[in-house]
């Protein structure tokens, strides 16, 4: 019998996240194949990607399983953050009220600025010399 899981996308930066809850069952939390606490090692992180199950109030109760791909560490973090987000929506839909005051749906839209030509970055301009 296979487990029942809801799945949801998020995505940060360059960083795309799937993320699997599953309700019943073991309450294990995997991030491409590892320990959470072992994929993102600074506390921020962690207490970042931690923040909806708390809110929830279903750290320990419920199994995650995510899969990460591009960007940086912070942004999978982020992504993450998102897509269990909306998992936890799709699982228990009357705490969307405090997911949207803890802005914990809002998908963050900064991302890297495209490089100009004639300049050596996006804002950074080459040095210039008088002579």
């Amino acid at each position: 019998m296979k487990q029942q899981s809801i799945l949801a996308t998020g995505r940060r930066k360059e960083a795309v996240a799937k993320v699997w809850l599953f309700p019943e069952g073991r309450s294990h939390f995997l991030v491409n194949g590892k320990e959470w606490d072992r994929y993102f090692l600074t506390a921020t992180r962690r207490h970042l990607v931690r923040e909806p199950l708390e809110k929830a109030n279903l750290w320990g109760k419920v199994g995650v399983r995510a899969k990460v791909l591009g960007g940086g560490i912070s942004g999978q973090a982020g992504a993450v953050r998102l897509g269990l987000a909306r998992a936890i929506i799709e699982y228990k839909n009357e705490l969307r009220g405090v997911f949207k005051k803890n802005k914990l749906l809002t998908r963050d839209p900064r991302s890297k600025e495209r490089k100009k030509y004639g300049q050596k970055g996006a804002r950074r301009r080459f040095q210039w010399t008088k002579r």
